[in-house]
């Protein structure tokens, strides 16, 4: 049952199927241990849609709210309804702002490169270990080298699986992350190792295009985009 942009959902994603949400619900819990690893409150909000039904959203919420690692979990529709929708959200976020909290990094910065990226893999995407490329062991040297070794990490990676596949859904186990490159944004300040086969977004060049991108005052008409 894949999901594919711009292509209609199937069947089983459109009617009642608590053990389709039973399945994916250990991808959510896993993020709500992610979020609660940071030591402050955490506020589930889950959107409600024309294809779900109240016992899939009561599903959700009862395991989220048993799950002891959020504040609470709120159904909402504020996408439909902008601020109505939203009311029972906001007051659970209020809530969740007076409770103590104890925020704290995941590592600290002055930890060797590797180790900071394992402990991302580990902790965060339950991987087993990390394994890198040749190119990207010569860059962590050289980073090492040059100082940049404190500098915080960014991971580039898929965002549809916990792991660097796409294809490993739920909540994976027994997998390894594959760093290919370590690049370096040093004028933004963090490190992004780039796992598996995800693609990068283009930099802006020397001179952006938006430099020759206008408006006539008189007309309201927009110069330069062509």
């Amino acid at each position: 049952m894949p999901v594919s942009a711009g292509s209609p959902l199937a069947p089983e994603y459109e009617t009642e199927n608590l053990d389709l949400v039973r399945k994916g619900l250990e991808n959510l819990q896993a993020h709500c241990e992610n979020a609660h690893r940071f030591g402050v409150p955490v506020v589930l909000a889950i959107n409600r849609f024309h294809t779900d039904t109240d016992a899939e959203l009561e599903f959700v919420q009862k395991a989220c709210r048993e799950s002891g690692k959020i504040v609470d979990a709120v159904i909402t529709n504020h996408w439909e309804e902008g601020g109505e929708g939203a009311i029972d959200l906001g007051k659970a976020v209020i809530k969740a702002a007076e409770q103590k909290s104890d925020f704290r990094f995941l590592y600290p910065l002055d930890i060797p490169i590797k180790d900071k990226i394992e402990t991302i893999a580990r902790d965060i995407y339950g991987a087993d270990g990390v394994d890198y490329s040749p190119e990207a062991e010569r860059q962590i040297e050289d980073y090492t080298r040059l100082g940049y070794d404190t500098l915080p990490i960014c991971m580039a990676k898929t965002h549809l699986s916990l792991s660097h596949d796409p294809a490993l859904k739920g909540r994976p186990k027994g997998f390894r992350i594959p760093i290919r490159s370590v690049n370096a944004s040093i004028g933004a300040g963090f490190l992004y190792p780039v796992a598996g086969p995800i693609r990068l977004m283009p930099g802006l060049p020397t001179r952006p295009a938006y430099y020759d991108i206008d408006i006539e005052l008189d007309t309201g008409r927009i110069l330069g985009l062509s």
